[in-house]
């Protein structure tokens, strides 16, 4: 099991990491959500989450598992989410602006015909 949480955040990052390299705005979004997913797994991972034991420490409870790392993904969906929608209305202003999506502004070199 932890092979498979370790390979998935691999893959969350190293395709995050690759659309976050991409010259549009649409897939610099995906690639910020796709690794603020593997962000969250991580942490998840990190916290060693135990099934049917409290996260509070009670005087009946055997053991307990730590709320600190469900509390920090908690926290870091709603940033998450915020920054998205954030970057979502920057990126249509900045469409609006300029008329295209580059990350840089700049036109795609336009591919001439040379057949006629």
């Amino acid at each position: 099991m932890e092979a498979l949480l370790a390979l998935m955040i691999g893959l969350l990052t190293a395709a995050g990491v690759y659309l976050l390299l991409r010259a549009r705005t649409f897939p610099v979004v995906l690639g910020l959500s796709l690794l603020s997913y593997a962000v969250n797994l991580f942490l998840f991972a990190m916290g060693r989450l135990q099934i049917g034991r409290p996260p509070i420490v009670t005087a009946t409870a055997a053991g307990y598992t730590d709320p600190l790392p469900q509390a920090l993904v908690l926290t870091a969906i709603v940033i998450g989410f915020a920054m998205t929608a954030f970057v979502i209305m920057l990126a249509l202003k900045a469409r609006a602006e300029l008329g295209n999506d580059h990350v840089d502004g700049l036109h795609e070199p336009e591919v001439r015909d040379t057949d006629s």
